[in-house]
């Protein structure tokens, strides 16, 4: 092997996996899959097992993504929820809509919430200036339907560690999710966006 192909690669193949010990959440740790052309849509259920909320999305997602944010609702284990959006006129409640309740209505995202299970069924804009006016907030792993669009990137990564993420996870969190093709996004660098979110969290007792 010449020296161009120990620096470049050469003929080795990809690098070994190093940070598949690293949970992010359920939908991408075993990998990202890819979406079924043709697919329009499914339902998506709530947790609840007797009366559950049914939700109708009658088209493809965009923009599914990992979110790191304290505010999106995600499974119990997760560090990341996994959100997506597509036209709030594909979105109808089919069943049990009277157990829908908003989340915060102070927030630009009105998230509506299971007031049995929490789960939050779909997230709605009302303000018409606001730039995500017109779509809705999903989270297909609510859906038994095979072929929604997968994730495609991670946001808001350093806000994981305002839910409580000890800060020196974050390096093997980002390498994580490099190798599963959803790249890290924060605004200013990492370094910063972690020095804002550690003191948030020891303000607000997340950390000691």
């Amino acid at each position: 092997m010449g020296i161009l192909d120990k620096i470049f690669g050469g003929d080795e193949g990809p690098a070994e996996p190093r940070f598949t010990h690293v949970k992010i959440h359920p939908q991408v740790d075993t990998g990202v899959g890819s979406a079924r052309p043709g697919f329009a849509g499914g339902t998506l259920t709530c947790k609840c097992t007797s009366d559950p909320v049914v939700v109708k999305v009658g088209a493809q997602t965009a923009h599914n993504h990992v979110c790191g944010c304290t505010k999106c609702w995600k499974p119990d284990g997760a560090v990341f929820s996994q959100i997506a959006v597509v036209s709030r006129d594909q979105v109808s409640v089919v069943d049990n809509g009277d157990k829908l309740q908003v989340v915060d209505p102070s927030a630009a995202i009105q998230r509506h919430a299971c007031s049995g299970c929490g789960v939050h069924m779909y997230g709605r804009i009302e303000n018409t200036g606001h730039p995500f006016h017109g779509l809705d907030f999903v989270h297909t792993e609510l859906s038994d339907d095979s072929g929604w669009a997968p994730a495609e990137f991670a946001a808001f990564v350093s806000s994981i560690i305002e839910s409580g993420v000890d800060p020196a996870r974050m390096d093997d969190i980002r390498g994580r999710l490099r190798e599963l093709g959803l790249e890290p996004y924060d605004c200013l660098s990492p370094p910063l966006m972690d020095a804002i979110a550690t003191h948030v969290a020891k303000q607000n007792g997340a950390l000691a």
